[in-house]
């Protein structure tokens, strides 16, 4: 594994790190999630990235994951990195989603309980609230530092001036704000429109979430919609996300990948590390398998860098 400095911060990031926004829920297989966190943290990954909502059922991924813990992984809470968020809707009522005071630090404290843990390594808001003023969601996120409850501060889904704003807030407070995870893959390039510059100004990482379009820049989709994919259970990968002209351009995608010699999500991921101001992407894994094709990226990372005119090729698909 490779691990770099987190921005201008201390906290060094894995360029793999694991979310588990799907498969870790109530509604899977426990042994294998499981299997799958162990086997992660032996190959290298040291961050596992939740958020309240996690499941399904919400919740259900903070208690799998405590779990794990107290079955043993727990023993080297040192040697990883475990962030969290609040933000979307957890529970009903007023207070139950959003940016406020009340919701940010109450949703903190019932993801300690359900982790079993004390404090968190990154705590984020998961999203701006527009009903919200920003000053009161950045005091919490300061607040829930200095009480020990989170050692950094992130934010999510936040648009460049939102971001900005967001962080001059935090520095004036002397809050260690570090990252900003942000969706990022090569059909969704927002980030480079104002987001990367802003972060690099403030010295804040960035760890990019969905970076294989939820599968579709991997092999799985070549040949249409595969029976048990999750393109066709439905939820957030819908089936007319997959156009015939973005079809035409994974398989192109494909035809690179397979040149160099490595596969189409490898590639994905090499393509969002080139840039040095990302510091990690967040791969999700429903087995052990999945989650070593990903890691194989790192050593792409260093024995099969993307040349420039690999990287003036894939451009020229996804204009």
């Amino acid at each position: 594994m490779i691990y770099t400095h987190c921005g201008r911060s201390g906290l060094m990031l894995p360029k793999v790190s694991l979310g588990l926004w799907h498969n870790f829920g109530s509604v899977d297989i426990y042994e294998n999630a499981k299997s799958i966190l162990l086997h992660a943290f032996d190959r290298g990954i040291t961050h596992f990235d939740l958020a309240n909502n996690y499941g399904p059922v919400p919740g259900s991924a903070e208690i799998t994951f405590g779990r794990v813990l107290k079955e043993g992984l727990g023993a080297h809470r040192d040697e990883m990195v475990i962030s969290t968020k609040a933000g979307y809707v957890m529970w009903d009522g007023p207070y139950g989603s959003w940016g406020s005071r009340k919701h940010l630090i109450a949703s903190l404290d019932q993801s300690l309980k359900r982790m079993g843990v004390d404090y968190v390594d990154i705590f984020y808001h998961h999203r701006p609230d527009p009903e919200t003023p920003i000053e009161e969601s950045m005091a919490a996120l300061d607040q829930i530092v200095r009480s020990g409850k989170a050692l950094y501060v992130g934010i999510s889904n936040y648009k460049p001036a939102e971001a900005r704003r967001a962080f001059e807030i935090l520095r004036e407070q002397h809050t260690p704000f570090i990252i900003h995870q942000a969706r990022y893959n090569m059909f969704d390039r927002w980030v480079e429109d104002g987001l990367l510059d802003v972060t690099n100004e403030f010295g804040v990482g960035v760890i990019a979430f969905s970076p294989l379009a939820q599968g579709l820049l991997t092999n799985r989709y070549l040949n249409g919609i595969p029976e048990g994919s999750r393109m066709s259970k439905g939820g957030f990968l819908k089936p007319e996300a997959l156009t015939d002209d973005k079809l035409a351009r994974i398989i192109k995608l494909n035809e690179v990948a397979k040149r160099r010699e490595q596969s189409l999500a490898e590639m994905a991921l090499q393509w969002i590390l080139r840039d040095e101001r990302v510091t990690s992407v967040l791969v999700g894994a429903s087995s052990t398998t999945q989650l070593d094709t990903n890691l194989s990226v790192v050593d792409a990372l260093e024995k099969n860098p993307l040349s420039a005119s690999d990287l003036n090729e894939i451009e020229a698909i996804l204009k």
